[in-house]
């Protein structure tokens, strides 16, 4: 895979369940069509010029070098880093960047710093040799295969996305999972509570509706539509003891027009 080299990489985020990130790979070969947010702001910053571009992921080589650099500077600081909020920490098919991945969340903890993980890849087991504080969480929004290849063309398969996730949990590792974006039922017909019962194992759950696409709007009753799920997830996490959190924006106070 390409390369490239960055003068830091660890910043405070304005994501509103994180603290400090790290972003060290530019791109994601997963190849989301939702569409990608993350995909959008490249193309803004002259970062990416197409999909296939963006596709293309860049792995930053000098990483390690900046932590080594920036930990002594921001250490008393930061709460926790999150791998990562502009690409995939563990793109699936792309072992070089797991590895560095690897590398970084233990160069972090070894110097007292927690961190937390999203992926839409295969975490690998051996993230249950590091610090039990660390966190670690697979993106899922369905578990149609159709509805998947369709949005998510190139990310990992989702029984072994959820299998690894499991697999750590059952090591004694803190995990959680993203239910997010999730589609309305114009692009698929689908019980959340399905998918709730899937990853009832995990620790915590985040649920956020699907933004950036004009079809969600057609669906006429999609703001009750995500309030009834916001709803339902909260329940399921209350009655199973489990953390949650649900995105800003996906809850709407509703008035007469709209639950016409």
């Amino acid at each position: 895979m390409k390369h490239i080299k960055r003068k830091s990489l660890l910043y405070k985020t304005g994501v509103e369940y994180g603290d400090y990130t790290i972003n060290h790979i530019q791109g994601c070969s997963h190849g989301c069509k939702y569409p990608c947010y993350a995909m959008a702001m490249a193309k803004r910053f002259g970062k990416a010029r197409t999909y296939e571009e963006w596709c293309e992921p860049k792995l930053v080589e000098n990483a390690l070098d900046i932590i080594d650099q920036e930990i002594p500077k921001y250490r008393n600081k930061i709460k926790s880093v999150h791998l990562c909020f502009t690409s995939d920490p563990f793109m699936y098919g792309y072992k070089e960047v797991s590895e560095m991945s690897y590398l970084i969340i233990k160069k972090l903890n070894n110097a007292g710093i927690k961190c937390t993980v999203l992926t839409k890849g295969i975490l690998p087991i051996n993230l249950a040799d590091l610090s039990l504080e660390n966190e670690y969480g697979i993106t899922l929004v369905s578990l149609n295969k159709n509805f998947i290849n369709n949005f998510e063309p190139y990310a990992a398969p989702i029984e072994e996305r959820i299998q690894a996730l499991k697999n750590l949990h059952d090591k004694g590792c803190k995990t959680w999972v993203s239910i997010e974006p999730y589609p309305t039922p114009n692009f698929i017909e689908q019980d959340i509570k399905t998918i709730l019962e899937a990853i009832s194992f995990c620790d915590k759950i985040i649920f956020g509706r699907l933004n950036y696409n004009k079809k969600v709007s057609e669906y006429r009753n999609y703001k009750q539509f995500f309030n009834s799920c916001a709803q339902t997830v909260e329940e399921f996490c209350k009655e199973n003891n489990k953390k949650c959190h649900i995105k800003e924006g996906t809850v709407t106070d509703m008035c007469e027009k709209d639950i016409r």
